[in-house]
C-alpha cells in the first residue's frame, strides 16, 4: 500500500503516526516570511487579508487544491495566524452527519476558521448544510420527525471555510461556487525544495551540506513533505552511521537504503513503469490491469504513484490507456527493449 512507501504523500494524520504528526506540526510555517514558494498564491492572498483587515471583515472562503503533500493545510494555518484568527482543523470523512457540522459551526466565533482537509469526501447531506452557512451564516436544522417535524434557523458567526482536496472535480459545483477563492498549489522546484530541506536541518539542529541538500532535493518529487520525510530519515542514517552530519557520501547511502533513485522513484514506481514495459511492450495498458499486475488498488495508483510520473514525463494517459515514455525506457536502462518495440511496430506496419 502506499501508505507504507517512504515517497507517501500522505499526511501524517492520515497515517495515524503520533510521531509523525508531531514532526510535522513542528515544521510549519506560521507566517508568509516563512513559508517558501506558492509566491503568486501568498501574493493574493496577502492582498485579500490585507483588504479584510482594512474593513474588519472576514475573509472570504477559500478552496485549495492541488496534489497531496504541497501545503494545503499549512497555507490554511498561516491564513489563520496572519488574520489573528483561531482556527478549527477538521476533515471531510471526519464529519460523518449534519449534526456534527451543526456542532463545529455554532462553537465558532465571529472571524474564525473552520478547515475542512478532503472536502470533497462530504457526505451530500452534510455539504448541503454548508450552502446555506456559507452563504448567509445561518444554519437549517430539522426539529422532530415525521408530521410534527419543524425546521429551525440559526444565526451563526462570520466565519470563514477554507477546504481542501485534491480532486476539485468531485465537489458539487453549488459548493463548489459558494467559494470566493478558489487557488491550486503548485509542485515547487528543485530550489525551493533546497530552502525547504535547509529551514528544516535548522529547526532540527541538523547539520547539512549543501551538496547533500541538493540530492535530497533531487529525490523529493518536488513536495515539501517527502523532502521532510526524507531528511528525517537521512538524519537517522547519519546518526547511527556518522557523526550525525549528512554530507553527500551519508545521502547518497541512505538514499540507496531506502531505495529512491535520482528522480526519486520508488520500487512501487518502477514496478509500475516496467509492469507495462514488460507486458505490455510500453503500454497503452488499462489501469485496471496495472491494478492487478502491481497488486495496488486503483486509487493508489491514480493518486500517489502516477501523478508525478506523469509530472516528470515518464508515464502518459492516452485514451487507450496507460503508456510509458522513451525518458522511461532511458531511465530504466531499457533502451535496448525500446528499439526492439519500435522495430516490431514498424514491422507489423509493413504488413
Amino acid at each position: 500500500m502506499a501508505i507504507d512507501r517512504i515517497v507517501n504523500t500522505a499526511a501524517a494524520d492520515e497515517t495515524d503516526d503520533p510521531v509523525e504528526q508531531e514532526f510535522e506540526n513542528k515544521l510549519r510555517p506560521q507566517d508568509f516570511a516563512n513559508y517558501i514558494g506558492q509566491d503568486r498564491l501568498k501574493q493574493n492572498l496577502q492582498l485579500a487579508i490585507a483588504a479584510a483587515k482594512k474593513r474588519a471583515e472576514p475573509l472570504d472562503h477559500i478552496l485549495l487544491y492541488g496534489p497531496p503533500g504541497l501545503g494545503k493545510t499549512t497555507m490554511a494555518s498561516v491564513i489563520a495566524h496572519e488574520m489573528g484568527s483561531q482556527i478549527r482543523i477538521t476533515s471531510g470523512p471526519a464529519i460523518e452527519r449534519a449534526g456534527d457540522l451543526a456542532s463545529l459551526l455554532t462553537n465558532l466565533q465571529d472571524g474564525d476558521i473552520l478547515f475542512i482537509d478532503e472536502i470533497h469526501r462530504l457526505h451530500r447531506t452534510v455539504e448541503e448544510v454548508l450552502y446555506s452557512a456559507m452563504e448567509d451564516f445561518k444554519l437549517d436544522i430539522m426539529i422532530g420527525k415525521g408530521p410534527s417535524a419543524r425546521s429551525l434557523r440559526l444565526d451563526l458567526p462570520k466565519f470563514t471555510l477554507i477546504g481542501a482536496t485534491t480532486r476539485t472535480g468531485a465537489l458539487a459545483a453549488p459548493l463548489r461556487d459558494r467559494f470566493g477563492m478558489i487557488h491550486r498549489l503548485e509542485f515547487y522546484n528543485h530550489d525551493q525544495i533546497g530552502q525547504i530541506i535547509g529551514r528544516t536541518a535548522d529547526i532540527l539542529n541538523v547539520r547539512i551540506h549543501p551538496e547533500a541538500a541538493h540530492e535530497l532535493a533531487k529525490r523529493s518529487r518536488l513536495t515539501p513533505r517527502i523532502a521532510n520525510r526524507l531528511l528525517k530519515r537521512v538524519r537517522d542514517y547519519a546518526d547511527v552511521n556518522g557523526d550525525g552530519i549528512i554530507d553527500s557520501t551519508i545521502s547518497r547511502q541512505a538514499l540507496i537504503l531506502l531505495d529512491v533513485d535520482d528522480l526519486g522513484l520508488d520500487p512501487a514506481d518502477r514496478l509500475l513503469l516496467l509492469a507495462i514495459i514488460d507486458n505490455y511492450k510500453g503500454g497503452p495498458v488499462g489501469v485496471e490491469t496495472l491494478a492487478a499486475l502491481t497488486a495496488e488498488e486503483r486509487s493508489t495508483i491514480e493518486d500517489f504513484i502516477e501523478p508525478y510520473l506523469m509530472q516528470i514525463g515518464l508515464l502518459e494517459r492516452t485514451p487507450r490507456g496507460r503508456k510509458v515514455t522513451p525518458k522511461a525506457y532511458h531511465h530504466l536502462g531499457r533502451q535496448s527493449q525500446l528499439a526492439e518495440d519500435a522495430a516490431g511496430a514498424t514491422r507489423n506496419s509493413l504488413l
